[in-house]
């Protein structure tokens, strides 16, 4: 596949690591389709494609609804005509631990509550599953050569404090085996599927932490350095042109260490 003349649908596309995936595709001559929950993260982000030379389209919407999911392969499809790659960026975070002991009596004070819990199953979970199930619907009949992929975590290798998250993170890797498998059940060949699995990235809730906490982090992290959203973005066009790249987790981490056997 070629980067020039795709159309890219990026979810999350408002900030963070898929504003940048989005910029790096325009960049490189693709149109893409700005998916996000916040409207004038969309309006803002479209608008530096535009002011680049590129072509965008924004849609705002939450990738945990059917009817919503639909809605935006169908805008893109229908503003461009085809599409090539997806990239499911939408996630969200809400850490703590499953159970919280008080500190007199030992015994549990609080525990996790489906607050915490479903929020980033249905987002980083279910939206990444409806996301790549309708664009591969669109890929098949269009009969598109297409890219699906997902973005996993280096905590898919588990994280104290994120339970919900890693859960989600390790099913997230796990999503290319496994769709590819039904793909060859199923005699579709034109699509491919790739899991990208960060390290620590700097994002602004990292880079704008502690910078004490911060350097404790990057101690396990061999290059020394947090991972650059832009370096995730090349690593997924890299996915794009080399179509020996299917049905796999690739890990872009800087080189980090696991002393203790988990991600810390």
């Amino acid at each position: 596949m070629e980067i020039k003349g795709s159309v890219v649908l990026v979810t999350g596309g408002g900030n963070g690591i898929g504003e940048q995936v989005v910029k790096f595709f325009a960049q490189r001559g693709a149109k893409v389709a700005v998916v996000d929950m916040v409207q004038k993260n969309i309006d803002r982000v479209v608008a530096d494609v535009k002011a680049m030379g590129g072509e965008a389209i924004g849609v705002q919407a939450n990738v945990t609804s059917e009817a919503e999911t639909a809605k935006f392969v169908k805008a893109t499809v229908e503003a461009f005509g085809k599409l090539n790659v997806t990239v499911a960026c939408a996630g969200i975070i809400k850490d703590g631990t499953m159970l919280t002991l008080d500190k007199e009596t030992g015994k549990v004070a609080r525990k996790m509550g489906l607050d915490k819990w479903q929020p980033v199953i249905d987002v980083n979970l279910t939206g990444t599953f409806l996301t790549l199930r309708d664009s591969a619907e669109a890929m098949v009949n269009g009969g598109w050569p297409g890219l699906l992929v997902t973005i996993s975590s280096v905590n898919k290798a588990g994280q104290v404090g994120q339970l919900n998250y890693s859960s989600t993170k390790v099913a997230d890797a796990l999503m290319p085996k496994i769709i590819i498998g039904e793909f060859m059940m199923r005699g579709i060949k034109n699509i491919r599927c790739v899991g990208i699995a960060p390290g620590y990235t700097a994002t602004p809730m990292l880079t704008g932490m502690n910078q004490d906490a911060l350097k404790a982090i990057l101690a396990d992290v061999h290059l020394g350095r947090l991972v650059e959203p832009e370096e995730i973005a090349k690593l997924i066009g890299h996915c794009v042109e080399n179509e020996a790249i299917n049905a796999t987790t690739l890990e872009i981490t800087g080189g980090l260490c696991y002393e203790h056997g988990i991600a810390k």
